[in-house]
């Protein structure tokens, strides 16, 4: 039987590869735990990963003045980023306002995304005793608590955020797949 010149020479070269060629590149090292841990700082909507720590509203409203006002304005009301306060009833106009009180389906969310990005010239930096004041302060100027709630990781997954039911979760849990049975 005749083979091409060129199938001889890449079977040759297939056959004379070194076995570990399948281990991959050889490049880095797997990541321990106690190097990962700093990275894994996901909440998830149901509270899974909040860590200790409480705050005030009123702490959240100093901690707001400080390092919050430049960008989103007084009390959220919009600055050179985005509007944090308002916009209840909107969605479902043409003239949508997204905010943390009329579109964030879960409080939880809203502490992860401050601990993780905000505040913006210094991502991370914020304790988690002024991240979960953030939170209060918030929730509180966007009428979901009351003055004097305080949050924490008990406290915060609780909160009934208004467009809870404006979302489909992308990863089903036991409970919304037994809901969504029952339709």
């Amino acid at each position: 039987m005749f083979m091409p010149k060129k199938l001889v020479i890449v079977l040759f070269v297939f056959a004379t590869m070194p076995s570990n060629a399948q281990e991959g590149a050889g490049l880095g090292t797997p990541i321990s735990q106690q190097n990962l841990a700093p990275w894994d700082i996901s909440i998830q909507p149901n509270g899974d990963g909040l860590p200790p720590g409480s705050g005030s509203v009123e702490a959240g409203e100093a901690v707001y003045m400080q390092k919050c006002i430049a960008c989103h304005g007084v009390e959220g009301s919009g600055g050179p980023y985005d509007q944090l306060v308002g916009g209840q009833g909107t969605l479902e106009q043409l003239q949508q306002v997204r905010t943390v009180g009329s579109f964030w389906p879960y409080a939880s969310t809203i502490f992860d995304y401050i601990r993780r990005a905000m505040p913006f010239e210094n991502p991370q930096s914020l304790t988690n005793d002024e991240v979960y004041a953030l939170t209060a302060y918030l929730l509180f100027e966007n009428g979901i608590i009351d003055e004097d709630d305080v949050m924490n990781s008990e406290t915060l997954p609780e909160v009934e955020m208004p467009n809870e039911e404006g979302f489909i979760l992308a990863y089903p849990t036991d409970k919304s797949m037994e809901e969504m049975n029952e339709i």
